[in-house]
C-alpha cells in the first residue's frame, strides 16, 4: 500500500486528509504538535501512525525524519499553517495595514514558509524512495500576486506568496529526482481557519485536492493548482 505523510493532521483539512487516505487503505503518517491532545485524530480507523512534529521547530522535524528511518513516502502533504482569526462583522482585520503586528507576521513566516521548507528538506530522501513522488504544499490563492485585487491580509498573503516561490525553486533544483513539487489552493473551506461562512466542506476540498495529486506527474512540478484542478497564476 502507498504511504502518505500529512502535517497539521489533528484538525481541519489535515484531519480530513487522514480520514480519506485511511479509508482508502493507505498507510498514513499523521503529524501534529501534541498527539496526546489530538482526540479526533486518535479516533480515525486505519493504518495510521501518529507522530509528534512541530513545524515551527527544525529539531522536531529532524527528529521525525530520524524516527521514520527508511520509510518510503509516496505523497508528502505540507498542510500545517496558520492565519489570524476572522474578526467579527464590521471589525477591522488584524492583518489590515494599520494593525499588522511584526511578531505575528514573523511567526506566520516561520510556520507557513520555513516549516514546509524544513519538512521537505528533512524528508526528501523518504519521498525519493516512494513510488508516486508527490510533494504538495497547501497554499492559497491569497498568495497569488496576479489575483490580488483586494489588498490586506499582509502577513498571510506574503507567507503564501513566499511558499509558492519556494516550491518553484525546489522544482527547478530537483528536476532529476522525478518528484512533483506543487502548491494547492484548497478553496474557502469551513474549518477553524476558514470560518463558518465558508462555502466548501472539508471533505469536498480534500477529495478535490487528492484528485489533483493523483494525476500530477514530474512534468507538473513547480505548478500552482486550484483544488478543482485548473492552474492558478503566480
Amino acid at each position: 500500500m502507498p504511504t502518505v505523510l500529512v502535517s497539521g493532521a489533528s484538525r481541519g483539512l489535515g484531519l480530513e486528509f487522514v480520514r480519506q487516505y485511511a479509508a482508502d487503505g493507505w498507510s498514513v503518517i499523521a503529524t501534529c504538535r501534541n498527539p496526546d491532545g489530538a482526540g479526533a485524530l486518535a479516533k480515525v480507523k486505519g493504518r495510521i501512525r501518529i507522530e509528534s512534529m512541530d513545524s515551527e521547530e527544525e529539531p522536531s522535524i529532524a527528529a521525525l525524519a530520524a524516527r521514520l528511518g527508511d520509510t518510503a513516502i509516496d505523497h508528502l502533504i505540507n498542510n500545517a499553517g496558520i492565519s489570524s482569526p476572522r474578526p467579527p462583522a464590521g471589525q477591522p482585520h488584524p492583518q489590515s495595514f494599520g494593525l499588522t503586528n511584526s511578531e505575528d507576521w514573523l511567526r506566520m513566516m516561520r510556520i507557513n514558509l520555513l516549516g514546509p521548507f524544513h519538512v521537505i528538506r528533512a524528508l526528501l530522501p523518504h519521498v525519493q524512495a516512494g513510488q508516486r513522488k508527490v510533494i504538495a504544499t497547501v497554499s492559497s490563492r491569497l498568495g497569488s500576486i496576479a489575483l490580488n485585487k483586494e489588498g490586506g491580509m499582509y502577513a498571510y498573503r506574503t507567507s503564501k506568496a513566499a511558499v509558492n516561490m519556494m516550491t518553484k525553486s525546489l522544482a527547478a533544483d530537483h528536476k532529476a529526482t522525478g518528484i512533483a513539487f506543487i502548491v494547492l489552493h484548497p478553496g474557502w473551506v469551513r474549518t477553524d481557519m476558514g470560518g463558518t461562512l465558508a462555502p466548501l466542506a472539508p471533505e469536498h476540498s480534500v477529495a478535490n485536492m487528492r484528485h489533483v495529486m493523483d494525476r500530477v506527474t514530474a512534468a507538473d512540478s513547480g505548478h500552482f493548482f486550484n483544488h478543482t484542478g485548473e492552474e492558478l497564476p503566480w
